[in-house]
């Protein structure tokens, strides 16, 4: 296998990677448009400007996602670069194509599931085809496999459902139980101070959870930022309740900007998180074929260089953030996704 034909294989992965931008943005554009879009909250272009502001700031909070596809599910010490470009190509060619069929046929799906098991599950194949070569037994695979952290990993994406479940299901009925039964009233009683703690709450998801993985913060910023948390919340609390009674006061309806800031937060969380999914493979591809490239034998060294700390790739990271916007903004399939599962939910008849 010569070099040029494994610089080819990076150019297909930085393809895929741009593809597997158009096809996540479309699948997961529902994740943080459907709200607003269902309450009218806005007209759809301002909906999708705050969208589109939320992802392009989301794309500088997920560096430190980036680990998961260097050194997540496997150790890649033990494999050369040709044998971790094919397991990259396996996962972003089949990720690609089955992410584009779950969504032109309506079918639920994880951005997040899929990487992982594409990456556990190339990596196994190509880990066996190794064992098999070198006559070793079949308990020798967790040499290979990272199987500590890849079960720490799938573990987090189920307990993640279950704690979203009991914490919107506690944060609805706790709404409905303030507001439900003298909505005019006690939105003007209430509906400033309950805001102020949505909008705390909001802060401290972006800034004192996001923080940490931000490409552009620095290490004070970070440490400033986890021992003053309290102080935060608070002052985001105090500040939004004002602002907010100060539109109360103005008839302007507060749940509409409460609504949009969490569509910035949900659109943000959705870049920060699921960015690694899309880029984060070819990324590692990219950073493997230029260790490789530095050492004495690029074809039969071991590829320990990226079981170091990923790089801050900001350059890379705006880049995607562009993409995802375009495609935010353009993609037929994304505004296809969303007005489905706006007309599932409508409570007068229609089309299902």
């Amino acid at each position: 296998m010569s070099l040029v034909f494994l610089a080819i294989a990076v150019g297909i992965l930085i393809l895929m990677a741009v593809l597997g931008l158009v096809v996540g943005v479309s699948n997961d554009a529902v994740n943080f448009l459907n709200s607003p879009i269902g309450a009218k909250v806005a007209s759809r272009k301002v909906i999708l400007a705050v969208a589109a502001f939320g992802l392009f700031c989301g794309v500088l909070f997920s560096s430190g996602m980036m680990e998961v596809a260097r050194k997540g599910i496997f150790h890649p010490e033990v494999f050369t670069m040709p044998e971790l470009l094919t397991i990259f190509l396996a996962v972003m060619i089949s990720n690609n194509i089955l992410l584009d069929l779950f969504n032109t046929y309506g079918l639920p799906t994880s951005t997040t599931v899929s990487i992982v098991f594409g990456l556990l599950g190339a990596a196994v194949s190509v880990s066996l085809l190794k064992i098999a070569a070198a006559g070793d037994s079949l308990t020798t695979l967790g040499d290979y496999i990272n199987s500590a952290t890849a079960i720490a990993i799938i573990m987090g994406i189920l307990f993640s459902v279950a704690v979203a479940f009991v914490c919107g299901a506690l944060a609805q009925f706790l709404t409905r139980l303030l507001f439900t039964f003298d909505y005019q009233k006690r939105m003007k009683r209430y509906g400033a101070i309950w805001g102020g703690m949505a909008m705390a709450f909001i802060t401290y998801f972006i800034l004192i959870k996001g923080a940490k993985n931000a490409a552009f913060m620095t290490g004070e910023n970070i440490a400033w930022i986890m021992g003053h948390g309290p102080l935060v919340m608070s002052g985001a609390f105090v500040i939004s309740a004002m602002v907010l009674q100060a539109l109360q006061l103005m008839k302007i309806n507060i749940l509409k900007p409460i609504i949009l800031v969490g569509t910035f937060a949900l659109a943000l969380a959705f870049a920060a998180n699921d960015l690694v999914n899309f880029i984060g493979v070819p990324i590692a591809g990219l950073h493997a074929y230029k260790a490789a490239l530095a050492s004495a034998d690029p074809l039969h060294t071991g590829m320990a260089a990226l079981g170091q700390k990923a790089p801050s790739e900001t350059f890379y990271l705006l880049l995607a953030g562009i993409i995802m916007v375009g495609t935010l903004c353009y993609s037929r399939k994304a505004r296809s996704v969303t007005e489905t599962t706006i007309q599932l939910s409508q409570q007068e008849e229609g089309a299902e």
